[in-house]
């Protein structure tokens, strides 16, 4: 009898480790594996970003590379590819493209970033912790995110005059107004997403 029990339960011991590792992969596990991919192959490059190049079969063409000030890369055979403004992803389209022009038939690149260049905006005035905040990698962040992140409006924030200064890519200013109030009541056509080297500043309300 308890010969026949203990084979009983082996038989389905073996038969639910499958069913329970075929949970895991269709579960929340594999959502979450299934939301990092998505995450990793939409996040855009950046200047000193380190990337790793994989070339499949062809190992001597791999590679970790910096991408430079300029949203460049340098590519073995290939040369200098921009990347400006490109996601993971599309990266990797655009080197497939290049090494199949010229170099290689039917060739598969993969792109990870081992090492992402870290971001920041910073958060001054009527807000309770003013200070740098750091923009997590593979993430936007708005301008309400920004000023959460600092501890939130103080209790004397003119939300409706929030200032964003902004330095652009040829080295001019912009200076932006922004009705955080408005934001906050779900203005989705004005949302703003900060980008790195932002400067936001919260005034008082005159009393």
């Amino acid at each position: 009898m308890n010969s026949f029990f203990s084979s009983t339960s082996l038989v389905s011991g073996r038969l639910l480790l499958p069913l329970f590792a075929l949970a895991l992969l269709t579960g929340p596990g594999l959502r979450a594996a299934e939301n990092t991919a998505a995450r990793h192959t939409t996040y855009k490059l950046h200047p000193m970003d380190l990337i790793k190049v994989q070339v499949f079969q062809e190992p001597d063409l791999d590679r970790e590379l910096r991408v430079s000030h300029d949203y460049t890369i340098v590519v073995p055979l290939v040369g200098v590819v921009d990347v400006r403004n490109l996601t993971v992803r599309e990266a990797e389209l655009l080197l497939t493209e290049l090494y199949r022009k010229d170099y290689l038939v039917n060739p598969q690149i993969n792109i990870t970033v081992a090492e992402y260049t870290p971001r920041t905006v910073n958060v001054f005035g009527a807000v309770n912790n003013p200070g740098s905040v750091v923009v997590p990698p593979e993430k936007e962040l708005s301008l309400l995110d920004a000023i959460a992140r600092s501890g939130g409006f103080s209790r004397l924030a003119n939300r409706t005059k929030v200032s964003l200064t902004r330095t652009l890519a040829g080295g001019q200013t912009e200076n932006y107004s922004v009705n955080a109030d408005q934001l906050v009541n779900g203005d989705n056509n004005t949302r703003w997403l900060v980008q790195d080297g932002d400067i936001i500043y919260v005034p008082e309300r005159v009393l």
